[in-house]
C-alpha cells in the first residue's frame, strides 16, 4: 500500500511540474531577418542548425536536443559533438531527424537560413543571423535579446550586453583618440585579401573605432586580393590577420611566417608590435556568439592597448 502510495505521490509531482510548466509558458512574438515568429515561451525541444547560435545558446545554459554537425568545431563547442542528435549540415538542413525530434522551436544561422520556409513547417523558426552593413554589435545585441525574450532570460541577456557594451566603448574610444587605421586581411591558399566597412568583418571600423587603412575597398565577399608590396605601400598602424589555412587547412597554414617577411617588417604595424592573428572560430564560423564575441574583443584589445 505505501509503495502505490508513493508511486502516485511521483506521478502527481511530475504532472504538476508539467503544468506548471506548461502554464507559465506564453505567447511571444519575436522578429528576425526573415520576419516574424509567434511561438510559446520557454520552449524545451530546440534544434538548433549554425556554430553561432550555438555558441549564444551554450553561454546562456540552453540545451539543444539536436545540432549541426561541421567539420570544424570550435574546442568549447565540442561537447555537442557526441551524444545529440544531428539537424544536419551547416548548410543543409537534415529535415527527417529535425522532424523526429519533435521540436518546439528551431533556430537556424545564416548558412541554413534558405531552408527557413520548409522548416517553419516543422516547427517555429528563427533565423541568428546579422547584417554586417547595419553593424556587427547592434545586430549581435538583437541575436542575443531574440533569444532572452523566447527562454525568459532577458536580465541575463541584458546584463551581458551592458558588460559587453562597455568594452566595445572603451576599445572605440582608444583607437579613436589614438587615431589609429588598420588594415583586415585574410590569408588562404598563399593569396592575400583585404577586407573594409560593409564587409563580413566591418565591426573592426564600425565597432572597435580603427580608421580605414584603404579607403577603396569594396564589400566583396571574398575580399580584394592584394600582395605584401602593397600593404608595405599602405604602411598602416595596425594589420588584423585572418588565417583561412589554420582554420581549414592547418598543416599547410604559413601565415605567420610570411606575415614576419622584409616588406611587412618596413611597416609601423610590425615595428609598433601590432600585427595581431585573429581567433578564426571567433571571427569565422561563431558569428554573434556570446563566447565569439568575447574572443573577438580580447583579439583586439592586445593590439589597442599597445
Amino acid at each position: 500500500m505505501k509503495t502505490n502510495t508513493k508511486r502516485i505521490s511521483t506521478l502527481l509531482t511530475a504532472l504538476l511540474a508539467l503544468v506548471s510548466s506548461q502554464v507559465m509558458a506564453k505567447p511571444v512574438t519575436v522578429e528576425h531577418m526573415f520576419g516574424t515568429t509567434e511561438l510559446e515561451s520557454k520552449p524545451q525541444r530546440v534544434v538548433v542548425m549554425g556554430i553561432g547560435p550555438l555558441d549564444a545558446l551554450d553561454y546562456f545554459g540552453i540545451d539543444p536536443v539536436a545540432v549541426s554537425t561541421s567539420a570544424v568545431t570550435p574546442d568549447y563547442l565540442k561537447k555537442y559533438t557526441q551524444g545529440y542528435a544531428s539537424s544536419g549540415s551547416l548548410h543543409e538542413p537534415d529535415f527527417e531527424s529535425i522532424f523526429t525530434q519533435k521540436p518546439d522551436l528551431i533556430i537556424t544561422g545564416p548558412r541554413a537560413s534558405e531552408s527557413y520556409k520548409e522548416l517553419s513547417e516543422i516547427a517555429p523558426t528563427v533565423v541568428f543571423a546579422i547584417d554586417n552593413k547595419k553593424g556587427y554589435w547592434p545586430e549581435t545585441q538583437k541575436q542575443w535579446r531574440m533569444l532572452g525574450k523566447i527562454f525568459e532570460i532577458e536580465d541575463m541577456v541584458e546584463a551581458k550586453i551592458a558588460n559587453v557594451d562597455a568594452k566595445f566603448s572603451a576599445i572605440r574610444s582608444n583607437n579613436q583618440s589614438s587615431d589609429y587605421d588598420a588594415l583586415t586581411v585574410m590569408s588562404a591558399g598563399g593569396n592575400i585579401s583585404t577586407f573594409g566597412p560593409g564587409s563580413r568583418f566591418a565591426v573592426i571600423y564600425s565597432d572597435f573605432g580603427f580608421k580605414e587603412n584603404v579607403q577603396a575597398v569594396k564589400a566583396k565577399t571574398h575580399g580584394d586580393l592584394i600582395s605584401y608590396e602593397f600593404i608595405r605601400e599602405k604602411n598602416p598602424s595596425t594589420v588584423l590577420v585572418l588565417d583561412k589555412d589554420a582554420l581549414f587547412n592547418p598543416d599547410n597554414s604559413t601565415a605567420a611566417a610570411e606575415f614576419a617577411n622584409d616588406l611587412i617588417k618596413t611597416t609601423k604595424a610590425y615595428q609598433q608590435n601590432r600585427i595581431a592573428f585573429l581567433d578564426m572560430d571567433a571571427w569565422y564560423l561563431a558569428i554573434a556568439g556570446v563566447t565569439a564575441t568575447d574572443q573577438m574583443i580580447k583579439d583586439v584589445s592586445g593590439v589597442s592597448a599597445n
